[in-house]
């Protein structure tokens, strides 16, 4: 099993920033993927950004140069620093991580956190 820990969400102005952490813990071995999802009051949960082990990156069109994801493999952790924030990127932000890369291709992560609430208001 492997247990996704979050930190870092908050209340934010428009145009401020934000920088999330997630650690993992417990079973991890070898190539994996870690990334972002985040759910909005009346909306589907969507993908944000993802990362490999090996430092591949992709992001959903709507985050593309506001938002960077980044990890530290010797830490198991995963961060996503966010700028420019809109109230749209206002959300419950889950941390997941998927066995292997298929999650990086679009297959469900295999294990989610329990979400970091991001609020963004003036």
């Amino acid at each position: 099993q492997v247990q996704l820990v979050e930190s870092g969400g908050g209340l934010v102005q428009p145009g401020g920033s934000l920088r999330l952490s997630c650690a993992a813990s417990g079973s991890i071995f070898g190539f994996n993927t870690m990334g972002w999802y985040r759910q909005g009051p009346g909306n589907q949960r969507e993908m944000v950004a993802r990362i490999t082990s090996g430092g591949s990156t992709n992001y959903a069109d709507s985050v593309k140069g506001r938002f960077t994801i980044s990890r530290d493999n010797a830490k198991n952790t995963v961060y996503l620093r966010m700028n420019t924030l809109k109230p749209e990127d206002a959300a419950v932000y889950y941390c997941t991580l998927g066995v292997g890369s298929n999650m990086f291709y679009g297959a469900p992560p295999d294990y989610w956190g329990q979400g970091t609430q991001v609020t963004v208001s003036s």
